[in-house]
């Protein structure tokens, strides 16, 4: 597994062209709690409530890592599909881990938000918590951590579109920069690298607007077993990539 200093954040490459410093926004899809539990003969919310001590540990790491923005992917708009008793879990959960490690998180100078949150079947005693913890935070200039809760990029991008229309700008005055400062958090900067656990390679409707040019990379484990030195090496793997962004890479030494 890669280091701290395999991430040193003021590592260049042999070029000189940056691909070997820390991401700046990393967001995680965090798969896999269901087989993990499902491997243990256990129910699936086993998998959920074991999964808890890996954000922890990964908020952590990247933390220390020198990441500036860290996006979790905790609960989706097509994940109200699932069986009533898991989602009511999941909201459970969910207070539960706020009111746990917000002395934390806080301590840690880690600025919270949540990315979504607009089902009416969401709890009003958990959005006063997540609204509680966004309030408690905002003032910390260290890691931003946003948690996608009730997130769906398709409607984050639908949502931009209507407020453009409501602001009366024309379409001809539409551009990307005027279309990204409608969506929710215009401030956030584009995801540099996406890592999806358990080995499945889907976007699954993950912040699709500002994944455009992410890097991905797909770890094998599943989340529940997910560590810091899984994370390190994530992001070792990321910065052997050369990020070109459509363009083409700077010539080597000795091509014409």
């Amino acid at each position: 597994m890669a280091s701290h200093s395999a991430v040193d954040g003021s590592a260049s490459s042999p070029e000189g062209s940056g691909e070997r410093q820390v991401p700046r926004h990393v967001a995680c899809v965090m798969d896999g709690n269901g087989r993990w539990a499902a491997q243990r003969s256990l129910p699936r919310t086993a998998g959920h409530r074991a999964a808890e001590g890996t954000v922890i540990d990964v908020i952590e790491a990247a933390r220390s890592a020198g990441v500036k923005w860290l996006s979790l992917y905790a609960f989706s708009t097509e994940n109200w599909r699932r069986p009533d008793d898991e989602v009511d879990f999941l909201m459970r959960l969910g207070r539960h881990a706020v009111r746990k490690h917000a002395p934390l998180l806080q301590a840690r100078g880690i600025r919270c938000r949540f990315l979504g949150m607009t089902h009416p079947r969401i709890p009003p005693a958990l959005a006063q918590d997540f609204a509680d913890l966004t309030t408690l935070t905002a003032g910390n200039r260290g890691m931003t951590l946003t948690v996608a809760f009730d997130h769906g990029g398709r409607r984050d991008i639908v949502a931009a579109a209507r407020s453009l229309i409501r602001a009366g700008v024309p379409a001809e005055a539409v551009t990307e920069r005027s279309f990204a400062a409608h969506l929710p958090f215009p401030d956030t900067p584009d995801v540099d690298l996406v890592i999806r656990t358990s080995g499945e390679q889907r976007i699954s409707n993950f912040m699709l607007w500002q994944v455009a040019y992410a890097e991905w990379v797909f770890p094998q484990v599943l989340w529940p077993d997910f560590r810091a030195p899984h994370f390190l090496e994530c992001l070792h793997t990321y910065q052997q990539r050369r990020r070109r962004f459509g363009g083409v890479p700077p010539k080597q030494n000795g091509e014409p």
